[in-house]
């Protein structure tokens, strides 16, 4: 996350994103619409939304007093306006912009889903294609080709796609995946929207029943991470939170090539 990006083109940003080569950088800038304005950047290109980061920004907005410390926070993105809360335990839950969905006949390539599972289109800003696993065991050992799979999703127009499993790991209920080759990001370690997209196949699939209207979604194993997602569905909204902690702090110095 860049504070004071007013001072940066667009094509700035960009070069710095795939300097970084992160999932996702984000660029911090003031705004008369709501608490800041945010800007999301793959290596590729720009996002008019995504879940961790906006977790992660708010976070870093909080600590370096960017924005006045509070239980309420307003976001604005590409995608409008997104609404944050601060808990009292110190995590921070989004609500995840009005969802898209559509079904798909096909399966996803290279990927071995639960027999005559429901494949779903979601698209909350970026736009993941969902789909179930047998088991967490299959999840984990999942070897997607990145080719074909970034082929497939440059031809539907999606971000990637985001596939999950019924979790025994007595700490969650779900495991989840996240892969976007054709963004550059061959697995994302911990994907927010990919989570919300997941709660909104869940709900559009009449499943809530199977995992609750809250739990716990574990991601990022497989990178050496081991991310904890918490997802809340609701009525008329999914919202997704979670701890965010400070990794790096550095300064980049204006003229330099990244």
């Amino acid at each position: 996350m860049v504070l004071g990006g007013e001072r940066l083109a667009t094509e700035e940003m960009q070069r710095i994103a795939r300097w970084t080569n992160l999932s996702e950088t984000t660029f911090l800038l003031g705004s008369s619409k709501a608490d800041y304005k945010l800007r999301i950047f793959t290596p590729r290109q720009e996002l008019p939304f995504a879940g961790h980061p906006t977790i992660g920004s708010a976070h870093a907005a909080l600590e370096a007093g960017f924005v006045s410390r509070k239980s309420r926070l307003r976001q604005e993105c590409g995608a409008g306006i997104i609404e944050l809360s601060v808990e009292d335990d110190g995590r921070i839950f989004l609500k995840g912009p009005p969802a898209k969905t559509q079904r798909l006949e096909a399966g996803i390539p290279s990927i071995p889903l639960v027999p005559g599972s429901k494949v779903m289109k979601v698209d909350v800003g970026p736009v993941w294609v969902v789909g179930e696993m047998s088991d967490a065991a299959a999840l984990a050992a999942l070897k997607p080709d990145m080719t074909a799979l970034a082929e497939w999703s440059d031809s539907l127009g999606v971000t990637g796609t985001t596939v999950f499993a019924l979790s025994k790991d007595g700490l969650s209920k779900i495991h989840v995946r996240s892969f976007a080759p054709a963004h550059g990001i061959p697995e994302d370690p911990v994907c927010g929207s990919g989570n919300l997209s997941v709660a909104t196949y869940l709900k559009s699939t009449d499943q809530i029943f199977r995992f609750g209207e809250s739990y716990l979604a574990r991601q990022g194993m497989q990178l050496g991470r081991d991310g904890r997602v918490s997802v809340r569905i609701g009525k008329d909204a999914v919202e997704i939170g979670g701890h965010a902690v400070t990794c790096v702090d550095g300064t980049l110095n204006s003229g330099t090539e990244p």
